[in-house]
């Protein structure tokens, strides 16, 4: 700011100039620059070495003859303490459980048609040869006349790969109830059964169109009452596998099959007839010829000629395919010979015999179930048994032995529950009491897996199939199983 004085007549005046000056300053614009740096590099190799030659095994050789006479001096020390061990019963009793479900029996599948259920009951049950495939019949157990439904056999696969437990791989119908089916023991597509009518009918499950190969019809040498059993057994020589079936009429009957003309055709034949009952049993007036209904059999696992029979009237028979005893009534038609082949006859149960099985382990051993609600354990050679077990849960259906524990045995009740005995754990109490049916559905059928050892089925009273998986502690054998079961027949029948 700048001020000037003016001097003049006027008075003394002050004159202020003020100037402004505005000044910018700015720096140059800033410069950025982005760069990508990328140093990641992969490199795969591949290393195969090159193949061992194969190289022959030498043994050394000892030229002194150091170790051989060693071998000599010790052979004695070491077969001493084998034959300790042998004798020893230091580990009696003792199993190792390797599995962490050492005890527990569950259920896998429950497999069901649904066309049927609640309409028919399983009447049996039979695995095929390879254990893969459990097949189930179908039928009514009372019928007031002839049989007039139309019933079906279902198999399921349960090796399959997504199985579908209301859809059956394979069903065949059958013009009368099925009352009990039996696979083959080598082939796992043929399967034997028998109706409710009386016929007797065999298939393979391998054809595509018509599964039927035989049958046996309806005429005079087939049975006139319900099939209760087929069985297939082997020759004595082991070579040929033959037929057998059962039935109400009393009639047992070995079969042949002829593939060409479709037929079973009787080979030989039996008739169990009232002259073999116990003197207590027998009637004033009753011809002795009069047949018996066969309920059940089984054949022995050694000697195959011997088999037992189990009847309406509760007698328990012992059987011979070599039996000469006396032939069947003239009221009987028959194209072959029929003949008694009862050689020994049991103390009865109380009711009719649902089931025989001999032991697969033990050749004087076999259990029978009843209607007197009864599970019994014989010996060949005694008609009293050995062994009682009353399980209180009404008729027992089915009892059957474990195809690898000797001293196990399995069996079905009326209030619907599956029973699994050890006899060396406790001889009358269950170790295992399994629900095997809804609602307290009786369970007609049972059946171990003989080649997966570690499956059991159960069918019951609303066409219901059960698959139970065991546990590892009812399939591991110490290997006195057998030994006891044999003390318990031999002693206690003392």
């Amino acid at each position: 700011m700048f001020i000037y004085a003016v001097s003049s007549v006027r008075p003394l005046e002050y004159v202020i100039l003020q100037y402004i000056n505005d000044r910018e300053t700015q720096t140059t614009a800033l410069l950025v620059s982005d760069e990508a740096v990328q140093s990641y590099k992969t490199v795969d190799e591949a290393v195969q070495t090159d193949e061992e030659p194969k190289r022959k095994l030498r043994l050394a050789e000892d030229t002194s003859g150091q170790l051989a006479n060693f071998l000599r001096r010790t052979e004695p020390y070491i077969i001493k303490q084998l034959t300790n061990n042998l004798r020893s019963r230091a580990f009696d009793g003792y199993d190792v459980d390797l599995e962490d479900d050492s005890t527990s029996v569950t259920s896998l599948h429950t497999l069901t048609y649904p066309s049927l259920q609640d309409k028919f009951q399983v009447t049996s049950l039979s695995w095929n040869s390879t254990g893969s495939v459990i097949g189930a019949s179908y039928g009514q157990q009372e019928h007031e006349d002839w049989c007039t439904h139309r019933s079906v056999m279902c198999t399921w696969n349960l090796d399959r790969t997504g199985i579908v437990a209301d859809k059956p791989d394979s069903k065949i119908e059958v013009d009368s109830c099925l009352m009990y089916i039996a696979f083959h023991p080598k082939n796992p597509a043929i399967v034997a059964g028998g109706s409710f009518n009386g016929e007797v009918l065999l298939w393979d499950l391998s054809r595509e169109d018509d599964m039927l190969i035989a049958t046996s019809g309806l005429g005079q040498d087939s049975h006139q009452e319900p099939v209760t059993k087929v069985y297939w057994i082997t020759d004595a020589k082991g070579k040929k596998i033959y037929l057998v079936s059962a039935s109400g009429d009393g009639k047992i009957i070995q079969w042949k099959i002829d593939r060409k003309a479709q037929k079973l055709l009787p080979k030989e034949g039996f008739m169990v007839m009232t002259q073999s009952l116990p003197r207590q049993m027998k009637v004033k007036g009753v011809r002795g010829d009069r047949e018996i209904g066969v309920t059940c059999l089984s054949y022995h696992s050694e000697d195959r000629e011997t088999f037992i029979v189990g009847s309406e009237t509760g007698v328990i028979f012992k059987c011979s395919m070599y039996s000469q005893g006396p032939p069947a009534g003239s009221h009987i038609v028959s194209s072959i010979p029929l003949r008694s082949p009862v050689t020994f006859t049991y103390n009865p149960h109380h009711g009719p015999v649902y089931a025989v099985e001999c032991s697969p382990f033990h050749r004087n051993a076999f259990v029978s179930a009843s209607m007197d609600q009864c599970i019994r354990l014989y010996s060949l050679l005694q008609a009293q048994p050995v062994l009682t077990i009353e399980p209180g849960e009404g008729y027992v259906h089915s009892a059957t032995w474990s195809p690898v524990k000797a001293t196990v045995i399995a069996a079905t009740t009326q209030s619907g529950n599956l029973l699994i005995y050890d006899l060396k754990q406790g001889k009358t109490v269950p170790v295992h009491n399994i629900p095997a049916s809804s609602n307290k559905e009786p369970v007609y059928a049972c059946q171990f897996n003989p080649q997966q050892t570690h499956l059991l089925a159960t069918g019951d009273g609303k066409g219901r199939v059960q698959i139970f998986k065991l546990s590892s502690k009812l399939q591991q054998v110490s290997g006195k199983e057998t030994e006891f079961l044999g003390n318990l027949v031999n002693v206690t029948a003392e």
